[in-house]
């Protein structure tokens, strides 16, 4: 454990603390959106904004997939568990996200749906290996991490021949969403906030490297800095975007080179590029439908997609009235705005996927009591 107390040194960290006080204008407010929620989870556990200077604010992001995951699509694999007697399997988070009808994963499970978690792709197949008479759908989800795995899966089926298991792709695309905030009409209409550059997110650029924010430093002027999920790497990378905004550059940094590089995992690119292709669209929960913000499966792997096996109708759903998560990961609005935070709202009763996931923004503020919002400056 040495080699990771070492990114947890308080010594440390209260020197970086000093270093972006005094690089901080007192004149400006600094606002940094970490995309990452294991990023919203590492600066809400280990205090990282109680040692920020008050104008340095953090902002939370879209980057929790079981967060932005819109209530239509847990609502087919309701369907395909209650009324066509399939086999769902999918992550644990997934089980608890409220859908329609008061239903979820979880409690669709207690009506008598099958439904259960699984801890990886590979179980999935594993059961429909097992057990051949039962018809097994893998819900999929994710960001670019958890991709490779899915599309290893869906080659295996196809090598098998296996006729009973298929897959509901859910992926979805960090890029598209950076992009969706800075740009599009359509989200600033739901509402936005101005922000001075991005912590880009960890294990996502270990498989598509660094070259892709390139694009939003040149274009949008907004400086990225790809950054590790522990305290210091958090810190160091503010202290790079504090930097990067005195000094007028927007450039694409890389704290985390213990596990990024420049092009990322060819093996997996090549991998997930041979199984799935963008989709015109997806909704996405608080930021609606995103342009080729998401994958759908190739067609010569059809056989093993389950919106074409089961011809599934997506719908869109309204969210609860009284929940705030579509503002909380725009981050125009934080976990405490919702009316429903802390009493209604609960990790033990979600009304909402923020206060779900174990990287959730509501969920973090909730389980580390972090309330305050510290940028004050004008």
């Amino acid at each position: 454990m040495k080699y990771v107390d070492e990114f947890r040194d308080g010594e440390v960290a209260r020197g970086l603390a000093a270093a972006i006080r005094a690089e901080a204008d007192p004149a400006r407010c600094y606002a940094f959106m970490e995309f990452c929620g294991g990023h919203t989870h590492a600066i809400s556990r280990y205090g990282v904004t109680d040692l920020l200077p008050a104008n340095v604010r953090m902002i939370h992001g879209p980057g929790c997939p079981v967060c932005v995951l819109p209530i239509g699509r847990i609502d087919l694999a309701i369907q395909l568990a209650l009324e066509r007697g399939v086999t769902v399997l999918t992550y644990g988070d997934c089980l608890r996200v409220p859908a329609s009808n008061g239903l979820s994963m979880l409690k669709a499970k207690a009506r008598g749906a099958d439904i259960r978690m699984v801890y990886s792709a590979a179980d999935a197949l594993a059961l429909a290996q097992r057990e051949p008479g039962r018809e097994v759908v893998f819900f999929a989800i994710g960001f670019e991490t958890t991709t490779p795995p899915t599309a290893l899966v869906l080659q295996q089926a196809r090598a098998l021949g296996l006729a009973n298991f298929s897959v509901m792709c859910n992926h979805v695309l960090t890029p598209s969403a950076i992009q969706t905030i800075l740009e599009s009409p359509e989200v600033r209409q739901l509402g936005t906030v101005p922000l001075d550059g991005f912590i880009g997110p960890a294990h996502v650029s270990t498989i598509i490297g660094s070259r892709p924010y390139e694009f939003f430093a040149e274009e949008y002027r907004k400086p990225v800095v790809i950054a590790g999920f522990e305290p210091l790497d958090v810190m160091q990378a503010i202290r790079m975007l504090v930097r990067q905004v005195n000094e007028g550059r927007a450039e694409v940094e890389n704290e985390f080179t213990r596990a990024v590089g420049r092009d990322g995992n060819l093996k997996a690119q090549a991998l997930v590029s041979e199984v799935f292709e963008l989709r015109r669209a997806f909704e996405w929960r608080g930021l609606g439908q995103v342009p080729y913000s998401a994958l759908r499966i190739r067609a010569p792997f059809a056989a093993w997609d389950a919106e074409a096996r089961y011809g599934l109708d997506y719908r869109s759903v309204p969210d609860h009235k009284a929940c705030e998560c579509g503002a909380i990961l725009r981050g125009v609005k934080r976990p405490t705005d919702c009316k429903l935070f802390g009493t209604v709202c609960t990790p033990e009763n979600p009304m909402g996927s923020c206060m779900v996931s174990s990287e959730g923004a509501c969920a973090a503020h909730y389980n580390y009591g972090r309330f305050r919002d510290h940028c004050t400056a004008a």
